[in-house]
């Protein structure tokens, strides 16, 4: 991969990751609600699938999604679940002075939140797409390396860390605004619609 095509793929990338869908809509659903540090964790999660994809991608992602397509439905369809549920806890999370306040998380908690991240990108169906449509353009996949493989997942890693935590930290700022217990528990509200809205919308994606 050289320079040129490594900011491009780069550039790609992180628009990719500001791009609404249900990996954007979870974020600014958790951080509208525990702000953007909570975050991490899930945003993690969300790009080691995405890594996963890319590899995936370089290696045959492509023949590999024709042959196995039910599988694929299957488990967008489990995510949307997912989404549902996550949509629902949100809508009747308990508003207490502490819930106003940024939370500590547990190691469970945080295990919990990286594994809701990955199962939110990868049973999204843009995210197959995106790498099988666009490596072609910034590498020849006859001739990838190791190395080129690396550095792709390198520059995936900080773009959609850099644009994924961007929103959750302006989600974060516009949280501040909601103090009292009523304003908090129709924030909670709002992040409920909007990840139900995630799940909804992954479901509905063909």
């Amino acid at each position: 991969m050289t320079v040129e095509s490594a900011l491009s793929f780069f550039l790609a990338v992180l628009v990719f990751g500001i791009t609404p869908g249900p990996g954007v809509f979870a974020i600014l659903a958790r951080a509208l609600v525990n702000g953007a540090g909570s975050c991490t964790l899930l945003a993690l999660g969300m790009i080691f699938s995405d890594i996963l994809y890319l590899i995936a991608a370089c290696l045959g992602l492509a023949a590999i999604a024709t042959h196995w397509s039910e599988l694929f439905t299957a488990i967008r369809i489990i995510g949307a679940a997912y989404l549902f549920y996550l949509g629902y806890k949100m809508w009747t999370a308990p508003v207490s002075a502490e819930a106003m306040s940024d939370s500590k998380i547990s190691r469970s908690g945080m295990a919990t939140s990286f594994l809701q991240g990955f199962l939110i990108s990868a049973s999204n169906p843009k995210v197959i797409l995106f790498y099988i449509a666009f490596l072609p353009t910034f590498m020849d996949l006859s001739i990838l390396t190791a190395s080129d493989i690396v550095l792709a997942s390198v520059l995936t890693l900080v773009a959609l860390m850099i644009g994924i935590m961007s929103i959750a930290a302006f989600a974060a700022k516009a949280r501040g605004l909601f103090r009292s217990e009523r304003a908090m528990k129709r924030l909670n509200r709002s992040a409920g619609s909007i990840m139900a809205g995630a799940g909804a919308y992954l479901a509905l994606r063909q």
